[in-house]
């Protein structure tokens, strides 16, 4: 009779309407229900393939159907696969092309997928010859594409499992200014310039955000700036996306003390439009790298912080909101972090900064 189930004791068959069969079964863990490919002509052929699954069950040699229809799928391949299913911002796209095509292909890449062992994820990693911070990032990517085939149910076990392999010690510690030393750098680099080390430095600001702030994000009677969106600069061309995560859209108060410096800069350096550039060149165009390093530069090495680098002013705001008795919810969504493992590292920056300066108060008093 046409749509009807046989019950049996491994499985389930059900003749359809047009007279053929399907099978089906449920994996060893009880959980998901696999089908046949395709439907079959006789109830015996049917048969005969619930025979075969259930074969290879009792001998262990059993895999999801997924995992079969990848067999001979190279690392190269998949990683490719996997790249193209991703929605990612240009930047890190291409960041992980070059991975893949400098240091994970090159050792890994023509290796069966399911067949990689932990041992040849070990010797790969140890033979990379890139510094710390591109091993690293290379080693994240090969175990986050491995992670993606144990959920796919392509391997059963993910076989990057070296231990800190993950996370690199920091090489550079970052220069963090205080108070007095923000307001000597943002003199130093003139009046045009210096609004940007104060927004940097007391909001907490990536560069990328800075440069692609216009006139319209800024709320002057409610001393905020709006940040959504972030400019970044790769093969010639600028690229205007959402910033680095979700967390980076935000809106961010600015200090008191920093708004009628921002006010006076609206009016002397920014066009009357909402979509003006707070910071451009001279041509309206958004503001290289190089650009700022001309400025930068010289105004770090006129106070004597010749090793600062831009993105030290961003850590100088966190410290600095951390230092004002910020929580760590608070710092998060002042600086656009996801997590809080970065705002601790600031908050228990902030208190050895105490420390040091409870030091010299004690100096001052000759103890």
């Amino acid at each position: 009779m046409a749509g009807k189930r046989t019950k049996r004791g491994f499985g389930r068959l059900r003749e359809l309407p047009s007279g053929r069969w399907q099978a089906a079964y449920v994996d060893p863990k009880g959980v998901d229900v696999y089908k046949a490919p395709a439907t079959f002509a006789a109830k015996i052929d049917a048969e005969g393939w619930l025979a075969a699954e259930r074969r290879k069950m009792d001998l262990g040699t059993w895999r999801p159907p997924t995992a079969e229809a990848i067999r001979g799928t190279t690392v190269k391949v998949y990683a490719e696969r996997w790249l193209a299913q991703r929605d990612l911002k240009p930047r890190t796209r291409a960041l992980y092309s070059d991975l893949l095509r400098l240091h994970i292909n090159p050792g890994l890449g023509d290796a069966e997928l399911a067949t990689v062992t932990p041992g040849q994820i070990r010797a790969w990693h140890a033979g990379l010859t890139t510094g710390p911070t591109r091993k690293t990032h290379a080693y994240q990517l090969i175990h986050a594409i491995f992670r993606t085939a144990v959920t796919d149910e392509v391997i059963d076990a993910n076989p990057c499992r070296l231990e800190n392999a993950m996370h690199t010690k920091r090489k550079r510690e970052p220069v963090i200014l205080d108070a007095k030393e923000l307001a000597a750098l943002a003199d130093a680099m003139g009046d045009q310039w210096g609004t940007s080390v104060l927004l940097m430095g007391w909001c907490g600001l990536r560069r990328g955000e800075l440069f692609e702030l216009r006139r319209g994000d800024v709320n002057l009677k409610g001393g905020t700036v709006a940040v959504s969106r972030a400019v970044t600069y790769r093969d010639g061309q600028w690229s205007v996306d959402t910033p680095k995560t979700a967390a980076g859209t935000r809106t961010v108060v600015v200090p008191p003390h920093i708004v009628p410096i921002l006010k006076q800069h609206l009016a002397r350096y920014v066009g009357k439009g909402s979509d003006a550039l707070l910071f451009a060149t001279e041509a309206g165009g958004h503001v290289g790298e190089w650009d700022y390093r001309k400025v930068f530069g010289p105004a770090k090495a006129k106070i004597g912080k010749s090793d600062l680098r831009v993105h030290d002013l961003r850590h100088a705001g966190a410290v600095l909101a951390a230092q004002s008795g910020a929580t760590v919810a608070e710092l998060m969504h002042r600086i656009g972090h996801t997590t809080p493992a970065m705002a601790m590292t600031y908050q228990h920056v902030a208190a050895n900064r105490d420390s040091e300066i409870a030091r010299r108060m004690s100096e001052l008093a000759g103890g």
